[in-house]
């Protein structure tokens, strides 16, 4: 239940904090005192679309703060667990709207979206009056109403997972069929291809190596005549390497005849001819080391060129060539083994149908069930509320071909609201007193099932008379019983039945008025209950009708 309300420079409330409690809240004062701002404020903080001139004039920002006291299992617990908040302790939602337009909002003090912000607030309170439609526009509502009411709700879910079964074995039928149909018309190119690259057997890296390798021979094969002619120079018939050894041993002989003069000759000549030694011997390795098999080098290109044109045929790299291969070899698979699995698909998306069938069935019949006892249940409230020539209509079609995750049920309420008029939407047919006089039926039929724990009715009781303004504030008063009820209200019947009655008035000024709100006590209260039975001048007699309105209501609580 919401547990506290502060706001900050909303519109003419410049600081105000309430503390509410369960049962029934009721919220009075004189016209333009401020209680639709209190409701705006309110709804701020449940999600609703901020607007800058919600701001205090002359302030930078305001700001709404409602706390919620919920129980663990709730399902705004579960929401927040979702979205990794906090959700241990009261729910905390907080907005902050600025007077340039920018908002900011925070749950339990962590920054989050509007989004958020609305399905909690959805979750934790309603705001109805007399032209709100929030919970009778969208007819899925009314489906999830009936639900809840007939206790419906888990049949319903299962339902929901039979559908969701059967759609996804309706998909991967569907899937596989598309894959069969398309393999089939690709058989004979499958087959050729499938049998073209099985006979190349690509090998990973293999483009790779082959490339390094034609390179290398080709690299090889520009140098080798060069080596080769090194050779010639250096081994051959015309080498001087001979004449220079035959010049060097003469010199030898000679160079102990003629001490000292020929050495500066035989030193430098014994090491060229050792250099050249070794150059001949490098040669040699070189030329052993170009040496390759000229074929080898035509079957490497030929491989190479047979892979990339397989390639470039089917539009992949030559890597991927062997993933390619065994792509199309599973078609092939598929498509050889493909009508038999087509056919265990397909009588497993016919079971799963017939199990949705078969629970969309049963929940069809408990709606048709509960849709009697709601109409029933409704009724009996009728009269109270003038309305006692009116009828609710559970207008419920069923249509078994007409499969939805919901069920096989598309429910809307109708009423007729005079014998002999054409029964319709309640929407379109019911005017705005009627409205809010049905949906307050449909509250207390429900009490506290497909209900938020918190209900806030915003001057339902306008424009009716004491008698259905008092059989109003009783039904308001049973739906405290169960989940917390706050009502704006003008009607004295309906506060003389609240546990709480808080007082909004406006304070200031000419030049600076703000709305403030109290909590009454028993004196105070007897006085606001006769100003809203006689009007501006309150007499003796409109306070003595308030104290026995007042002690009425206390002995019925009793």
């Amino acid at each position: 239940m919401l547990s506290h309300l502060s706001i900050r420079d909303i519109v003419l409330i410049e600081r105000l904090d309430i503390d509410f409690s369960a049962g029934l809240s009721v919220l009075t004062g004189e016209t333009g005192a401020g209680k639709s701002i209190l409701l705006d404020a309110l709804s701020l903080a449940l999600g609703a679309r901020g607007d800058a001139s919600l701001v205090r004039h002359g302030a930078a920002q305001g700001q709404v703060t409602a706390v919620f006291d919920l129980p663990a299992a709730h399902p705004a617990r579960e929401l927040l667990r979702e979205n990794a908040v906090e959700e241990e302790g009261d729910l905390v939602l907080r907005r902050v709207q600025t007077a340039d337009g920018r908002t900011r909002v925070f749950i339990n003090d962590q920054p989050t979206s509007v989004a958020l912000m609305r399905r909690l607030g959805h979750a934790l309170v309603e705001i109805h009056g007399q032209h709100d439609e929030r919970a009778l526009v969208d007819t899925a509502a009314h489906r999830d109403l009936l639900d809840a009411f007939g206790g419906l709700t888990p049949r319903a879910e299962a339902v929901r997972t039979a559908w969701r079964a059967w759609r996804d074995a309706e998909q991967a039928f569907s899937r596989h069929r598309a894959k069969v149909e398309a393999a089939a018309r690709e058989a004979d190119f499958l087959r050729a291809s499938v049998e073209e690259l099985a006979k190349l057997d690509p090998q990973p890296d293999e483009e790779t190596a082959l490339a390094d390798e034609r390179a290398q021979m080709m690299r090889a094969e520009k140098i080798a005549s060069d080596i080769a002619d090194a050779q010639e120079v250096l081994s051959g018939n015309a080498s001087p390497l001979p004449a220079l050894a035959s010049l060097l041993r003469r010199l030898q002989r000679k160079a102990q005849e003629a001490p000292g003069l020929l050495e500066e000759i035989i030193t430098p000549l014994d090491e060229a001819l050792l250099s050249l030694d070794a150059a001949q011997s490098a040669v040699d390795d070189a030329l052993r080391a170009t040496e390759f098999d000229p074929q080898r080098l035509e079957q490497a290109e030929e491989r190479l060129f047979a892979l990339r044109a397989a390639a470039r045929k089917h539009n992949v790299t030559v890597d991927d060539l062997a993933a390619l291969r065994d792509r199309m070899d599973a078609d092939l698979a598929d498509l050889d083994a493909g009508e038999e699995r087509l056919g265990l698909l397909e009588k497993e998306a016919r079971a799963r149908r017939d199990a949705y069938d078969g629970e969309a069935k049963l929940l069809s019949e408990a709606r048709h069930h509960t849709a009697g006892a709601l109409v029933e249940a409704v009724m009996a409230e009728l009269p109270a509320l003038k309305l006692e020539r009116a009828r609710f209509i559970v207008n419920l079609d069923s249509e078994p071909d007409d499969r939805m995750e919901e069920g096989i049920d598309r429910v809307e309420f109708w009423v007729e609201t005079n014998p002999g008029t054409r029964p319709g939407p309640i929407m379109k047919v019911a005017s705005g007193g009627e409205l809010s006089r049905f949906l307050l039926a449909l509250k207390v039929a429900l009490a506290d099932r497909g209900s938020a724990p918190t209900l806030v009715f915003d001057e339902i009781d306008t424009g009716v008379g004491g008698a259905v303004a008092d059989a109003i504030g009783q039904r308001l008063a049973r739906l405290a019983e169960r989940i917390q009820v706050l009502s704006v209200t003008h009607a004295p019947q309906v506060a003389a039945r609240a546990h709480t009655h808080y007082l909004i008035a406006k304070s200031g000024g000419h030049d600076r008025v703000t709305t403030g709100i109290a909590v009454m006590d028993t004196a105070s209260r007897q006085e606001e209950i006769a100003r809203m039975l006689a009007g501006a001048t309150v007499t003796d007699e409109a306070r003595a009708a308030a104290e026995r309105l007042l002690r009425e209501n206390a002995a019925a609580a009793e």
